[in-house]
């Protein structure tokens, strides 16, 4: 498959994208440096203790990162068949489209249809905003919301939810989003859904941002609601899951 992506974009990214809040970590780490001057010895040795864990848990999230986005297979999307055949497939984002191109170039016979949920008034991470900055939408990428899929019932050979869905945070919402994955899906159709999982992994990888994740108890509920069923669940890194999901009652 062409490869797309440069080297490093994944990490980069989050530095870009993310950068008030590493300019705030180095004004942190500085401050404790000047404190530590002024305070007692045994002070002194709590304060350079604070500093180190900070610096490290920094760096082991952005090389975790760099693991992740740059160098696993995330991005190659060798962990989905190849489909020559012409297919309809659905790829959805929360504001930040980056996997629409390799998609496209895997299943090259495919009708792509691109779809972004996100809503500027409950989506104001300036993150996402950075982004849609530095990165144009796909063409003909279609604006919806989470309770309105704009296509036919029943249209959808595959769908992707790459790293998007855990956005939705109220619970009641999800389900609904994913209700309408189930009507917009073929009876024999599948949905790939890719996401961090608020589990030990992630707490050792991002600290307290393990709790932007979403538990794997979570997403279980809202299948299970949504009437939907996991056929296979890959661990593509021990820090990304995708869950391969289908219909209830689908013998394939």
């Amino acid at each position: 498959m062409e490869q797309i992506r440069k080297p490093f974009q994944g990490v980069l990214n989050i530095i870009k994208f993310n950068w008030h809040l590493y300019v705030l970590s180095v004004l942190f780490l500085g401050g404790l440096l000047i404190l530590s001057n002024y305070l007692p010895f045994n002070f002194q040795f709590y304060t350079l203790l604070l500093f180190a864990l900070v610096l490290t848990s920094t760096f082991i999230s952005l090389l975790v990162s760099y693991y992740v986005y740059d160098l696993s297979n995330l991005y190659k999307l060798n962990w989905v068949a190849d489909n020559h055949e012409k297919i309809e497939i659905v790829n959805i984002s929360a504001g930040f489209d980056e996997t629409s191109a390799l998609i496209k170039s895997k299943f090259p016979n495919s009708n792509l249809v691109v779809l972004d949920f996100y809503n500027p008034k409950t989506h104001t991470e300036v993150s996402i905003k950075r982004a849609r900055k530095a990165y144009p939408a796909f063409p003909n990428t279609k604006e919806i919301t989470t309770s309105n899929i704009t296509l036919q019932s029943n249209s959808a050979d595959k769908i992707f939810v790459t790293l998007s869905a855990h956005e939705i945070r109220n619970d009641d919402e999800r389900v609904i989003f994913f209700n309408e994955l189930h009507r917009v899906l073929k009876p024999k159709g599948q949905i790939f859904v890719t996401e961090h999982l608020r589990d030990f992994s992630n707490f050792i990888a991002y600290n307290m941002g393990f709790f932007h994740f979403l538990p794997k108890s979570i997403w279980n509920k809202t299948f299970d609601r949504a009437r939907l069923i996991i056929k296979k669940e890959q661990k593509i890194t021990p820090f990304i899951t995708t869950f391969t999901v289908e219909k209830y009652g689908v013998t394939t």
